[in-house]
């Protein structure tokens, strides 16, 4: 099972965030986190570490980039069973990300209203937000990722029963919705340009 002490949240959803992040404070792990997101948890009173201090690079190109970085996702796809993985790690200052808690800018929402540029689209397409899911599922025997707030409940329940340890079996069912919940939205961005290519 995966013990949680570090956890990457960073959502354009914010539903039930900030009571979420207080119950797994309770169980003394680490935040980090971006923009808005920083924000609501430092307002509630939280200790919250950015993103670009952890990995001493600074958010740029207008948030374009500020998660794709070695030190967000070798935390997440390394191998905690493996030796050469963690002797990797440890060299180069990358620390395990734990659990990632994440949904995607919303691009179903932006292009839904009247007068949407093709321009205005395409800044709503999450690029790190996937790329990290991606990685933390594809580690799901390590690391926890919630992408859809139903599932804090069941998270906090498992680390309730286990010590602040998340089940295989749950970390495996998140993971098979993360990569079902990003196959849909390249599907619906994929609609959406094919669309504007066709007018």
């Amino acid at each position: 099972m995966a013990k949680i002490k570090r956890v990457l949240i960073s959502l354009s959803d914010k539903t039930g965030a900030v009571e979420f992040a207080r119950e797994l404070a309770g169980f003394g792990v680490e935040f980090l986190s971006t923009g808005g997101t920083a924000k609501i948890l430092r307002d509630a009173g939280l200790a919250v570490k950015d993103v670009s201090e952890h990995t001493g690079f600074p958010e740029m190109l207008d948030g374009r980039v500020k998660t794709l970085h070695p030190k967000v996702h070798g935390g997440l796809l390394g191998l905690r069973s493996n030796p050469e993985h963690v002797a990797t790690m440890k060299a180069h200052g990358i620390e395990p990300i734990d659990m990632v808690v994440v949904n995607l800018y919303p691009f179903k929402q932006a292009i839904s209203k009247p007068g949407c540029t093709l321009e205005e689209a395409i800044e709503n397409i999450d690029i790190g937000g996937p790329a990290m899911l991606r990685s933390a599922a594809k580690n799901f025997e390590s690391v926890t990722v919630v992408i859809d707030p139903a599932d804090y409940g069941t998270v906090l329940e498992d680390m309730r029963k286990n010590d602040g340890q998340v089940s295989r079996a749950t970390n495996f069912r998140l993971a098979v919705k993360v990569y079902k919940s990003t196959s849909e939205y390249d599907g619906m961005i994929t609609a959406y340009l094919d669309k504007r290519l066709n007018e």
